[in-house]
């Protein structure tokens, strides 16, 4: 409990800073490079067409869902795969990589991850919104599922949030942590719901595991949105996965910041 109240006390002290410096991470992000603020789309866009040409194409195994054609279906569970795969690489460096505002300015650690998560979240609504503009042109316009997306992105922005404080202290104290994330990434992303639907599995104890994955999760929940049309009660063993999930990485956040905070500096 002390830790939590350290970290909300963290949060108010510096809570007009956060938006702040989140700007500015992002806009340091895409500064050095050539096409600036457009890698943000087209990097997005030729992961996209890679895997819908693989599927539709080489494997002709690009068949319409649920009255949906694939590349719609494929849009709408990696719409947030590209903040949660950024996070999971950017959240694990996120301390390290801004170590100058806890060596020299004494910056809360706590706060470090949060700005982080807000400045890919930033993207994440540039791509949201591109994504309904595509749904509609192709003739699917918003209806009322669609209020279960801010819900959706909460859940997303709250646990990579709590994973980038967790993953970030370890990785500040060890770059080989920061560097077994980076190795594992694709392997987490293969054992995920954004290129498959979970729930067609047969195995029945191999699909309730990978729902303890918060990206099938989140993959699922906004397919949901876009092309199932269903509500996100309708399913709460998924849910209660997300949750069970959660809670352990909150528990391993406030463990690593109540043991870490002090020797972050020191190390760094």
């Amino acid at each position: 409990m002390e830790s939590i109240r350290m970290i909300i006390d963290e949060h108010k002290l510096l809570g007009n800073q956060i938006f702040k410096l989140a700007k500015s991470d992002l806009i340091k992000t895409y500064r050095a490079s050539a096409l600036g603020w457009a890698w943000a789309l087209v990097k997005p866009a030729v992961r996209i067409f890679v895997f819908w040409f693989a599927f539709s194409v080489g494997m002709r195994a690009g068949k319409p869902v649920e009255g949906y054609p694939y590349i719609l279906w494929l849009m709408a569970g990696f719409l947030p795969w590209f903040y949660m795969q950024d996070m999971l690489n950017g959240g694990a460096g996120c301390i390290r990589k801004n170590k100058h505002l806890v060596t020299k300015m004494k910056f809360p650690v706590s706060v470090i991850p949060t700005f982080v998560s807000f400045s890919h979240l930033y993207i994440h609504w540039v791509l949201l919104a591109i994504n309904i503009l595509i749904f509609v042109l192709a003739g699917h316009l918003p209806d009322i599922y669609y209020l279960q997306i801010p819900f959706y992105m909460l859940l997303m922005f709250l646990f990579f949030t709590i994973w980038a404080l967790f993953a970030g202290l370890l990785s500040a104290i060890s770059k080989d942590f920061q560097n077994l994330v980076k190795s594992i990434t694709t392997a987490i992303f293969w054992m995920s719901g954004v290129m498959y639907n979970v729930d067609k599995i047969h195995n029945r104890a191999a699909r309730i595991l990978l729902k303890f994955n918060p990206i099938t999760v989140i993959s699922s929940g906004y397919r949901k949105v876009f092309i199932y049309k269903e509500w996100f009660w309708e399913d709460p063993v998924e849910l209660g996965c997300f949750f069970v999930t959660f809670t352990v990485f909150v528990l391993l956040a406030l463990w690593a910041y109540r043991r870490l905070r002090k020797e972050v500096p020191d190390v760094l």
